[in-house]
């Protein structure tokens, strides 16, 4: 045997061992469940054979009684000790922040798996490097994040232990059978990162290279399993299950966690996080490109600019989606509650939030408008741009238009009602579901131009298939715009199911559009290399605005999503009996998500400051392409 094979062989064996260690702890997880599961029934049955039982509150299934019932807590420094200052912003500030950073290092390692995949498969192998380096670059990134992100986490469990302690003792009392689980996969996350961060250069070739990706597989999993056991705390907050109506938990773990939101919940919050560590790491690249020095850097900044937006904006695209599905199951589990988030105390929030969506398609399009300038022959798009300037701003203008008001009393009186005579006319449901669809398809179509910007097609059907997808996009439009106008004209109940043609839509254009497009620019003719590094300053301001943008918006959404429970701890089952249970005013609310924001970004900023004191110089191979031609990674696009 060969010293490449045996290597090759222990490096497997390496693999599998460290795969069996980061497994270890689920599987001795799952029979110590069912063993206290069976330990609670058997010291029922000595006590008498006295069994005593409940009904589950969201499942209706019967559970052996297994823990205590939620704790009823009074306004007192026991249950809710005072500091001087209201608890429930402190705690609010200190869950922000860890939740920003989680967000941050769930997201990055994915970007590098796919990026690392992307330069391991390509044939170019100065390209292959490139990629190589970029990955680099932003688990460097990530990796002080992810320190930040720990201290963050305990900071914020003593923020519980001492200012909620009633509560987190009764939520810890319940999620018990899998607090183990969560250490102990957060301590393999964390070797796993390690390992996978400083091994870089050793496993950068050949089988090692499949080995290292492999790690960014594992590394991604568990911190999505990790994701998903904390998505079942706040998805046991606002929906409960696995308990009665007194709170107490009936033995059955897994409908604590499988509660009526944990589905969606999940789908939601990775959508969002992606899209959240995409601007970011995009900001990080339009911050680097503004203090560049010299024409590589710029070069190598504008490029991992563009990829860390592209990548943010694949997921900001089904965003909207997982966020009607969530609110849908929302109404479908508590119909008050839908209606506290979407037509009550809530509603005018949920403006704000259209208007921050608005935002962020817009920039997303202007960055690919300024992009285009970099790619010599995409002028004859140019003198098209205010065409769609006009649809996304109508799209945009009936996304925001709200179908109530917040009135005072007074105004209410003088108005006769809460619809406002001209203003209640608009605003309805399908309305804005089709001015999001217009957005969403035309930042599709920018995307289209932008891909074949300096391309010119050479397959033979090239004009019939430029002449269908100018049809197929035309009939999409009036399509959603139809349906827009048709649920003014229909009852409520049947105007909701107008969102799934709708989505359908435009679903359509993203799918069979890009893979069309796809096909016609394969082997196109160039007609010119993408100078990297060619880009305006506006287009990275653009960038930050986005960036920005992302972090205001996953603050909102927070606040939203704690403030439906209104002045419950665990809704319907455990009360909020503090002094701060009732939901602060709108003004109030965006002081502080501002606030959230505006510490998030000077923390930030010193995290990036961190990650260039060490900066990995670009091979000179790799550096050597990045404004000519070969190089250029224009197939990525």
């Amino acid at each position: 045997m060969g010293p490449v094979t045996g290597k090759k062989v222990f490096s497997v064996m390496a693999l599998c061992a460290m795969i069996s260690l980061l497994m270890l702890p689920v599987v001795m997880s799952l029979p110590s469940l069912a063993a206290g599961e069976e330990a609670s029934a058997d010291a029922a049955k000595k006590e008498g054979d006295k069994v005593e039982k409940g009904r589950d509150v969201y499942y209706k299934t019967e559970g052996i009684v297994a823990g205590a019932p939620a704790p009823k807590t009074t306004d007192g420094p026991k249950d809710y000790p005072r500091y001087n200052f209201e608890s429930r912003v402190l705690l609010w500030f200190a869950n922000q922040q860890h939740l920003y950073y989680g967000s941050f290092v769930l997201a990055v390692p994915i970007f590098c798996m796919v990026i690392e995949f992307m330069g391991v498969v390509t044939k170019d192998k100065a390209l292959a490097k490139r990629y190589d380096q970029l990955a680099y670059d932003f688990i460097k990134i990530s990796l002080t994040a992810y320190s930040l992100t720990a201290i963050l986490g305990g900071i914020l469990i003593f923020t519980f232990l001492t200012l909620y302690p009633a509560f987190f003792g009764y939520l810890s009392s319940i999620f018990r059978p899998v607090m183990h689980i969560y250490a102990l996969m957060f301590v393999a996350e964390s070797g796993t990162l390690y390992i996978y961060y400083y091994g870089w250069d050793k496993m950068k070739e050949g089988f090692l290279k499949w080995i290292h990706l492999s790690m960014s597989v594992i590394l991604n999993v568990i911190g999505t399993l990790l994701m998903f056991l904390a998505n079942s705390w706040i998805g046991f907050m606002m929906s409960p299950a696995g308990v009665d109506e007194q709170g107490r938990y009936l033995g059955n773990i897994w409908h604590v966690i499988h509660t009526a939101l944990w589905n969606p919940l999940n789908v939601h919050r990775i959508l969002g996080n992606m899209a959240f560590g995409g601007g970011v790491v995009a900001a990080y690249a339009a911050y680097k490109f503004l203090a560049a020095k010299t024409e590589e850097d710029r070069a190598h900044y504008d490029w991992m600019g563009y990829i860390a937006m592209a990548l943010g904006v694949a997921f900001l695209i089904p965003l909207p989606f997982a966020g009607y599905w969530l609110m849908r199951e929302v109404y479908a589990y508590r119909q008050q509650m839908g209606i506290t988030l979407m037509g009550g105390l809530l509603a005018w929030l949920f403006i704000i939030q259209a208007t921050m969506i608005g935002i962020l398609f817009l920039s997303t399009n202007y960055y690919l408008w300024q992009a285009m300038g970099r790619m010599r022959g995409a002028e004859k798009y140019q003198r098209y741009i205010k065409y769609l300037v006009f649809l996304l701003t109508c799209g945009f203008l009936v996304f925001i238009t709200p179908h109530t008001m917040v009135m005072s009393p007074a105004e209410l009186k003088a108005m006769g009602g809460q619809q406002h005579p001209v203003l209640g006319n608009y605003g309805v449901m399908s309305a804005k579901n089709g001015g999001i669809n217009v957005i969403i398809t035309t930042t599709v179509l920018s995307f289209v131009w932008y891909m074949r910007g300096n391309k010119v097609s050479t397959v033979s059907w090239a004009k019939f298939g430029n002449i269908f997808m100018g049809c197929f996009f035309f009939f999409a439009y009036i399509n959603i715009i139809w349906l827009a106008v048709y649920g003014y004209y229909i009852p409520a109940n049947v105007r909701v199911g107008l969102s799934v043609p709708q989505v359908a839509t435009t679903l359509s254009c993203l799918f069979f559009m890009f893979a069309l497009n796809s096909v016609m620019m394969k082997g196109a003719k160039q007609m010119g290399p993408i100078e990297w590094g060619k880009i305006s300053a506006r287009s990275q301001y653009a960038l930050i605005m986005l960036a920005t943008a992302f972090t205001w918006m996953m603050g909102l959404m927070g606040y939203i999503r704690s403030s439906v429970r209104l002045f419950w701890h665990v809704n319907e089952i455990m009360r909020d009996n503090s002094p701060w249970a009732y939901t602060h005013t709108v003004g109030f609310a965006a002081n502080m998500i501002s606030f959230n924001v505006l510490f998030f970004w000077i923390s930030i900023l010193f995290v990036f400051w961190l990650g260039s004191l060490a900066v990995k110089k670009v091979p000179v191979e790799a550096k050597a392409g990045v404004p000519g031609s070969a190089p250029q990674p224009a197939g990525s696009h």
